[in-house]
């Protein structure tokens, strides 16, 4: 495995009583780069998020992360190693405040996370990195603002700040625009681009507009193969990927 390959897969499968969902998946991942994750509906995109991230085991193959074979590592495991996950649905706490979610993945650094006869000032230490990460995404305005009370877009931010206070060496993100408006998509687009400097982020996204701005490379999946592999200019003009995304809209207008 190449050193500037982060993340690979070796013909990774997964069936489900026969149902074959994720079929010899063969993905690389370049370290430093904004990988994108695409597809239509039914492709096996989260499939293949749920093995890399260990909430499913795997049929066959192999995940390697920075050269080691982490097939049958366990989830905690993986993410203690620095591959870190956002969710499609909301993952945050909303009853705490924005500055209390984040220090909840702080948390983990002081070894106290079962500790909870302890007072909430033993927290306070964490409070400087807190904020500094609420600054990163333009969320401290709202430190002290419950979490459910979030416009949608700024609670997306909020998880993207949780997901950094682990410290990710490689971030993935599923569906990180899901459900926005223009201006929330900008918004969390530059974040992306600026969390991403000194990381890695795979990211399963439906947005082309996101896709074409903001990645240095896309894999195309379908009915759980990979179609296509590539920069943006090269995979959209591939008559495969054109395909199976028009075959996908006139089977959805049906």
């Amino acid at each position: 495995m190449s050193a500037d390959i982060i993340l690979e897969t070796r013909d990774l499968t997964k069936e489900f009583k026969g149902f074959v969902a994720v079929d010899h998946v063969n993905l690389k991942v370049r370290r430093g780069a904004i990988h994108a994750l695409i597809g239509p509906n039914g492709a096996g995109k989260t499939t293949v998020f749920n093995l890399l991230t260990k909430f499913l085991p795997p049929t066959s193959g192999q995940i390697l992360y920075n050269s080691q074979d982490i097939t049958h590592q366990a989830a905690a495991e993986v993410a203690r190693s620095g591959m870190v996950r956002s969710f499609q649905i909301s993952a945050v706490f909303p009853h705490l405040t924005v500055l209390e979610n984040v220090r909840v993945g702080l948390q983990r650094r002081l070894g106290t996370s079962f500790h909870f006869w302890k007072p909430e000032s033993t927290l306070y230490a964490l409070n400087d990195e807190a904020m500094a990460l609420l600054e990163a995404v333009d969320l401290t305005s709202f430190a002290q603002t419950r979490t459910i009370e979030l416009p949608y877009g700024r609670k997306r931010a909020l998880e993207i700040a949780t997901t950094l206070a682990l410290d990710p060496e490689l971030m993935l993100l599923d569906e990180p625009t899901q459900g926005m408006g223009h201006e929330d998509v900008g918004r969390v687009v530059e974040l992306i681009r600026k969390v991403a400097a000194n990381r890695t982020v795979l990211m399963v996204e439906h947005n082309m507009s996101v896709v074409s701005n903001l990645c240095d490379a896309i894999t195309v999946l379908a009915r759980g193969t990979v179609l296509a592999e590539g920069p943006y200019e090269q995979v959209s003009k591939d008559p495969r990927v054109l395909e199976a995304y028009v075959g996908s809209t006139e089977e959805a207008h049906a």
